[in-house]
């Protein structure tokens, strides 16, 4: 299926991009800052599938999806709304999109996005082991990444996985503590830990994730990163020992 990216930040580009690329039945035709050009590409018949944002100043998303919907030619190409503001979540479905993702967007939750829209319905297209993505259906938050974008108040801002010591909840932000700096993030603890790849960091309290390299010593029910002492949680021992023992 031929993608179209339309946003006017190009981090968005740089993500989806990478993304699109790992879908095997993806193929990217662009990626750009004008709706008015991606109407136009659409309008030709060149896309099959449109990530689009909801915020441009030019257009807006749902603008965009007015004129599709009102006998632009082209209009059988599948639309995914990309935005970082939930509200508009009702409007964009109300125009038949295939899903809405809300920024931040996880490789897992593209993933299940783009599914519902894959060639054949009868089975799952997953990357096989000749595909650049993943030799079998392995979890998303496990692909091979060393680094997470996290939504801050005014930016997405890059984290490298090995500078984070641990994760602290605070209701509907996160902070992350990393080996050179505090990040606020406008995140929730469940979405932190989706983001996180199991393999390298453990949840161990309903208020912590915990980097597991980064563990100094464990005592009793007291993990010891630094000088910060963080909890286990009674609800999260046992997976934690597994954790580390295995």
């Amino acid at each position: 299926m031929r993608c179209l990216i339309v946003d006017d930040e190009p981090l968005a580009h740089t993500i989806l991009s990478d993304y699109v690329q790992k879908v095997p039945f993806l193929t990217l035709v662009g990626a750009t800052t004008s709706p008015i050009e991606a109407l136009t590409q659409v309008q030709r018949g060149e896309v099959d599938l449109l990530f689009l944002d909801i915020q441009m100043p030019e257009l807006t998303g749902l603008q965009f999806l007015n004129l599709l919907r009102r006998g632009v030619a082209g209009h059988n190409c599948r639309v995914i709304l990309t935005t970082a503001y939930s509200e508009y979540a009702l409007d964009g479905y109300e125009h038949d999109v295939v899903d809405y993702l809300l920024k931040p967007i996880s490789f897992e939750r593209f993933y299940r996005a783009v599914q519902k829209v894959m060639p054949s319905a009868s089975a799952p297209i997953l990357p096989t082991a000749d595909s650049p993505v993943l030799a079998s259906p392995a979890p998303p938050a496990d692909i091979a990444r060393d680094f997470i974008f996290v939504k801050t108040e005014y930016r997405l801002q890059r984290v490298n996985l090995g500078e984070i010591l641990y994760v602290e909840g605070l209701k509907d932000y996160v902070s992350i503590y990393t080996t050179s700096e505090r990040i606020l993030a406008l995140q929730t603890m469940k979405t932190m830990e989706e983001k996180l790849p199991t393999s390298q960091f453990v949840r161990v309290h309903k208020s912590y994730i915990v980097a597991v390299s980064h563990i100094e010593s464990v005592e009793r029910n007291r993990i010891y990163i630094g000088k910060t002492v963080i909890p286990i949680g009674d609800t999260y021992r046992d997976a934690f020992f597994r954790h580390i023992d295995g």
